[in-house]
């Protein structure tokens, strides 16, 4: 009898902390409307495509556990969705966002109400759009705070700056993405990059606008940092200050402390820095990471921390001393980029799948399209071709008639096929010299089946097709641990015996070392279809991308949600 009342006790107490996790959790309405507004940036004012008139976007923030219902009202000339980058939309694959993959885009003159609830997860994420080159200036932070109570792995900071990192065009950016859909060739690089929307003081008529962050002596800060940039990893540094390394893709890790951080686009960091500095202001500032034999933005983006008690210059030429500008690596520095990135742990032991049920091995490159008519304009490639990119030689077309979500669940033929290759055709040197005869993909629409909860490794190889690059992979709707990485050709016998399974760090988004292979494990917990592709959306456009089908398991819990009565047709 009393065993039953101490049961019952702890059966009330245990529903109470229920309920009173239901009371804290918080729903967050809101209306994204997506409009031309006149912004103005290096001397010359654009019609930027804005959320709320906003360059960048909104910052959400929320709790784990909380939902949100935001409903985007599309009032700009162009198609567009949002992705909601690092989510994990468990079995709702409806509110993911990437148009022709979960949905049909918003059309001009129509809405759409994404609705989701934050499920386990906390940290810094960001939303964008996820149509062309619309996330240019369509863009903003996602901060998940945790739980009311549950406190972060390490010292709370006094408070929270955010850091989105961009490029910017001075031309409308889809005009820039129609040019080269037409060339076939590469193109053109930003103009400027971005500190929260701004170039920075080494820009023509930007310095007035220069970001600038006041910190008292003393303080500790946290920099969500979150590289928004269509096209370009970025070094990131602030002068004189350390760099604290507290979590990666809202995942936590063992923190480190470094003097820069290498970020790609689609990636999150975490760092806290103290202000232990002399009183003065000091620069931070992000510029390229270039591993590609390519062109790109050899410029330098700014803000300025300033310590609230800085000295003032005296006599003639009286104002504010100048900032100090950090030191940051060279463009071409893989060194430093691949030794930021071989810091990274797992904040505890992780929960990494150990055997393996789906073993994965996908080429991702570049390639190039023969032309019938080598001189023809729209071939102004290398040699008269036109650029592609690819995984296991399948350049990715993204459907039109529906998105492939809903043919999916719908049960439409001829959207997608689901033969993706686990393997590559041909097995080649693949970071040597590889045969012309590789180089040109095969265009189509392909899918991978996943059996619900079935443990999967990939490895994902860079070719030297084209040029050897480092490509910032993301996977929607997962998050997965890196467990190794290496340059020159993955070797299946021996690198698997280095693989870290105790605390690798866990992502949503992983760069391939250029020349060299990254592998990753996850469980396939999450049915839907499932974007995977490169965050260089250049890449994205030229076909670097596929999806995986993972099936229902069993019952309501393990299966898609119905989707939506307002999901935007085609």
């Amino acid at each position: 009898m009393e065993s039953l009342q101490r049961l019952s006790f702890v059966s009330f107490i245990a529903l109470l902390a229920y309920f009173a996790f239901l009371a804290s959790a918080e729903l967050h309405v809101r209306e994204f409307v997506i409009e031309p507004k006149p912004v103005k940036r290096l001397c010359r004012t654009h019609q930027s495509i804005t959320v709320n008139g906003q360059f960048p976007g909104p910052t959400l923030e929320v709790r784990n556990g909380d939902s949100l219902a935001i409903t985007v009202i599309n009032r700009a000339r162009y198609n567009i969705s949002i992705h909601w980058h690092g989510i994990r939309q468990l079995r709702n694959p409806w509110a993911d966002g990437p148009e022709y993959i979960t949905q049909c885009p918003i059309r001009p003159g129509q809405s759409y109400t994404y609705r989701f609830t934050i499920e386990d997860q906390e940290g810094t994420l960001w939303w964008h759009a996820h149509s062309r080159w619309l996330r240019a200036t369509v863009y903003g932070a996602l901060i998940i705070y945790p739980r009311l109570g549950s406190p972060y792995p390490f010292s709370m900071p006094k408070r929270d700056i955010p850091i989105l990192l961009g490029e910017w065009w001075d031309r409308n950016p889809m005009d820039v993405l129609r040019q080269a859909q037409f060339t076939g060739a590469a193109a053109n690089v930003s103009d400027a990059y971005t500190i929260n929307g701004q170039p920075g003081d080494l820009y023509r008529c930007s310095r007035a606008e220069t970001v600038r962050f006041p910190i008292f002596p003393g303080e500790t800060v946290q920099l969500r940092v979150i590289n928004a940039g269509l096209n370009q990893e970025l070094f990131f540094s602030v002068a004189n200050h350390q760099l604290t390394v507290v979590e990666t893709d809202s995942a936590y890790t063992k923190p480190f402390t470094t003097s820069v951080i290498m970020i790609g686009p689609g990636q999150t960091t975490n760092v806290l820095l103290t202000a232990n500095q002399r009183p003065g202001r000091y620069y931070m500032a992000a510029r390229a990471y270039n591993s590609a034999n390519a062109p790109f933005d050899n410029t330098t983006t700014t803000a300025i921390l300033e310590y609230v008690n800085a000295p003032t210059r005296r006599g003639r030429g009286r104002g504010q001393i100048a900032p100090v500008f950090p030191v940051l690596p060279g463009f071409n520095d893989t060194a430093t980029a691949t030794a930021f990135t071989n810091r990274l742990r797992y904040w505890k032991r992780a929960p990494v799948p150990l055997q393996v049920d789906e073993n994965l091995f996908f080429t991702v490159g570049l390639g190039l399209t023969n032309c019938s008519n080598p001189n023809s304009p729209r071939c102004q490639g290398p040699n008269g071709t036109r650029f592609a990119a690819s995984i296991n030689n399948q350049s990715f077309v993204l459907p039109r008639r529906n998105s492939i979500m809903q043919a999916y669940y719908q049960g439409m033929p001829g959207i997608f096929t689901t033969d993706f290759p686990p393997v590559p055709p041909v097995q080649f040197d693949y970071t040597g010299n590889v045969s012309r005869g590789l180089w040109q993909p095969v265009k189509g629409t392909k899918a991978y089946k996943l059996k619900y909860r079935a443990n999967v490794q990939i490895v994902l190889q860079d070719t030297s097709i084209v040029t050897t690059e480092n490509h910032p992979m993301h996977l929607h709707g997962y998050q997965f641990y890196v467990v190794g990485s290496g340059f020159g050709n993955f070797n299946p016998r021996t690198d698997p015996a280095r693989f870290n399974l105790y605390d690798p760090p866990e992502r949503n988004t992983v760069g391939t070392p250029p020349g060299g292979w990254v592998a990753i494990r996850f469980v396939a917990d999450n049915p839907g279809a499932w974007f995977m592709h490169c965050h260089i959306d250049s890449h994205l456009g030229w076909g670097l991308a596929m999806v995986f089908l993972v099936e229902n398991g069993r019952g309501q819990l393990q299966s898609v949600q119905a989707p939506p009565l307002d999901l935007p047709r085609c």
